[in-house]
């Protein structure tokens, strides 16, 4: 089966405007005769099919928004729809929220569903499995089809829309420099997303951090996974192999394992081990040591990425510019990490 062509691409291919195919292909007499025929005719060459929902919704709205998270069970995740459901509240907005599992495929049928009309948009972050793949065209073809996406947190800089993230590389600087301060000689590093845009940025802002310091990088005692049960079962080696006074932890799960093989093996924490995680659930504060953490604000990114998708539902303009909107991140310092003399 051939792919199903866009306005777009028909336009570009003719060299003409998106305007003048979508009037072509509607038979507007603003359109001259042989216009019309040439257009409509390489249309059906290209297999194109007029989207009569995306239509509709140029004329109506549903005033509801539909929100595709990765995993429910992510406290950030949960923070951030809170901020997006508040602010889409507020301008009377509903929303639809359905949960990916991390899996393309139902990231895909998801939005399907939801396109047929229930939406006017959507504010989403990629699934793990769609990152690994680097399989983005359904996001772009919503795109073409007059769905605008608001994406968060994980993001692709293939697709053409809004983005809300957070400072993920600066923020990990911040927290590695934070550690060096606090006296650490030797950093290790854990993540057990390393397959995931904001796990490389993180990764990249602790080696960044280490050579601005001039500490050399000990891949030693570095562990980068996708997998929390390798994770797991690196991590145990780690503690008995080498020693180390700080860990920078790239997501809640590789911040709290650290903490409890720490205090399982009888390493004090902060004496002798300064950690700091990035993540801020619930786990974090009731940890005993209580866990320092790189704080993401998710409350604040799901505001940012509601108005923005309700900016772009409003506006009357047709020419958009798309912009990328950087929340600042906060490191909260608990009883995981000494305290500056």
């Amino acid at each position: 089966m051939k792919p199903k062509a866009t306005l777009k691409q028909i336009a570009k291919e003719l060299n003409v405007s998106v305007s003048t195919v979508s009037k072509a292909l509607s038979n507007s007499p603003e359109i001259s005769e042989p216009t019309k025929i040439k257009i409509q005719e390489f249309a059906k060459l290209k297999n194109y099919k007029p989207n009569n929902i995306a239509i509709n919704l140029k004329n109506r709205s549903t005033k509801t928004i539909g929100v595709i998270i990765p995993n429910i069970l992510n406290p950030f995740f949960a923070k951030v729809f809170s901020g997006i459901e508040k602010a889409a509240n507020e301008k009377g907005y509903n929303v639809i929220t359905c949960i990916s599992n991390e899996s393309l495929d139902k990231e895909i049928k998801t939005m399907d569903m939801l396109s047929n009309g229930t939406i006017d948009g959507f504010i989403l972050s990629i699934s793990e499995e769609t990152q690994k793949q680097q399989e983005f065209k359904h996001f772009k073809e919503a795109i073409s089809d007059g769905i605008p996406i608001v994406m968060f947190d994980r993001i692709s800089d293939e697709v053409n829309c809004d983005k809300v993230i957070v400072d993920d590389y600066d923020s990990s600087v911040h927290a590695v420099n934070h550690l060096i301060k606090l006296n650490c000689k030797k950093i290790a590093l854990l993540s057990s997303i390393d397959n995931l845009s904001v796990g490389k940025l993180r990764a990249q802002g602790y080696v960044a951090a280490l050579a601005e310091n001039k500490i050399e990088l000990d891949k030693n005692i570095i562990i980068r996974t996708d997998n929390p049960d390798e994770l797991d079962f690196n991590l145990e080696k780690l503690f008995d192999k080498e020693k180390f006074d700080g860990v920078f932890a790239l997501d809640e799960h590789a911040s709290t394992m650290a903490m409890k093989l720490a205090i399982k093996k009888g390493i004090k924490i902060p004496e002798d081990l300064c950690v700091i995680g990035f993540a801020d659930g619930v786990w974090s504060r009731r940890l005993t040591p209580s866990l320092s953490t790189v704080s993401q604000h998710g409350i604040e990114i799901g505001e940012a990425a509601a108005q923005k998708l309700i900016e772009k539902l409003e506006s009357k303009n047709e020419e958009y510019t798309y912009t990328t909107t950087v929340i600042k991140t906060e490191l909260r310092q608990r009883d995981s990490t000494r305290k500056t003399k």
